[in-house]
């Protein structure tokens, strides 16, 4: 620990100028600061440690459904609509005339 390599007086005087140096309001402002990159940092590293000692998954690439053919066209029954270029309305000129 970092803690380890300083005694309570070489703490207490290093809390002292960084008090004077930023002031008593923004004291705050710099431990909460502080706290949140070493969560963030801990959070990537968690992040990568995860990912080296997972084995490495094959991508898995989505597979098109199997092609079906078209059904086939039902048959069409035969009306009894007029040939195509006669008119329903005309009289038929292959009938006899009265």
């Amino acid at each position: 620990m970092v803690l380890a390599l300083f005694s309570g007086g070489e703490i207490l005087l290093i809390f002292l100028v960084v008090l004077l140096l930023f002031g008593a309001k923004r004291l705050p402002e710099i431990a909460r600061a502080m706290g949140k990159a070493v969560n963030e940092f801990k959070k990537a590293k968690d992040e990568i440690v995860t990912a080296v000692d997972e084995p490495a998954k094959p991508a898995v690439t989505p597979t098109p459904p199997p092609a079906t053919p078209p059904a086939p066209a039902a048959p069409v029954a035969p009306s009894a609509a007029p040939a195509a270029g006669t008119d329903a309305n005309k009289p038929d000129s292959t009938a006899p005339r009265s």
